[in-house]
Parts: structure tokens; sequence; C-alpha cells
């Protein structure tokens, strides 16, 4: 059980890593600063690596376990605080996650509106340069 325990306190120190993560990269995309956005994507895939790999260790560890219900009840407190703490984070997380997403959205559709406002004003520059506009220029000259 105690091998339990070191794992969901591991898994909760890399949640909150990836809480903080999210934290720093949010007030980035708060001013529209979207630099850091490939490292970012990076770094948030190299900690759920590490949370994939915690969670097949727990699995492994609670199927090795002799017998959790004959654990003692600190242990199963400790285990229950810990799951209480893992369930905060991912709860979080969601809410960055979709906090993240509406941001890159937001810069998404401005960058849209600016491509199809420069093809709007190309469009309305090429039509002064059109062979009808400088013929009918020449004819009133």
């Amino acid at each position: 059980m105690e091998r339990i325990i070191e794992l969901l306190n591991e898994k909760n120190h890399y949640l909150e890593k990836f809480y903080a993560l999210n934290e720093t990269e949010l007030i980035n995309f708060s001013r529209d600063s979207f630099d850091n956005l490939e490292n970012f994507y990076r770094t948030r895939e190299k900690i759920l690596e590490i949370i994939k790999y915690l969670d097949s260790e727990l699995n492994r560890a609670h199927t090795q376990s002799v017998d959790v219900a004959k654990a003692s009840s600190e242990h199963k407190r400790t285990a229950r605080e810990a799951l209480a703490v893992k369930d905060e984070y991912v709860t979080r997380i969601i809410e960055q996650d979709i906090e993240v997403l509406t941001h890159i959205e937001a810069a998404k559709n401005g960058i849209i509106r600016e491509l199809q406002d420069l093809r709007k004003n190309r469009k309305a520059i090429s039509g002064y340069k059109s062979p009808m506009f400088e013929q009918r220029l020449d004819e009133e000259a």
C-alpha cells in the first residue's frame, strides 16, 4: 500500500507541474503571445507521458498489492487524500484546457479575419490595375 501512496503522490506532483505550466502559458495567451506554443505542447506531452507511466505503475502495484482491504486506516486515509488532490487537479486542468482552446480559437479566428481582409484589399487594389481602368484613364487624359 505504501508503494501505491508513493505513486499517487508522484502523480499529483506531475499534475501540479502540468497545472503550473498551463497557468504560465495562459498568461502569455491573454497577452496574445503565442511564441511558446510549440514548446508548451511539447512539455505538456512529456508530462502526460510521465503520468501515463505512473498510471501503469499504479495498476501494477495495485494488482501486486497483498490486499488493499487489509491496509491500515492511516494508509487508506492517505490514499483517499491523494485521490482527492488528483481529482481537484484534473478538474482545474480541464477548466484550463477549455481556456487554452478558447484563446487559441480566438487567435485563429483573428488570423482568418486578417487574411480575408487582406484578400479583399488585394482584389480592390487589383481593380485599379486592371487594363480597363488604365485604358479609361488614358482616354480621359
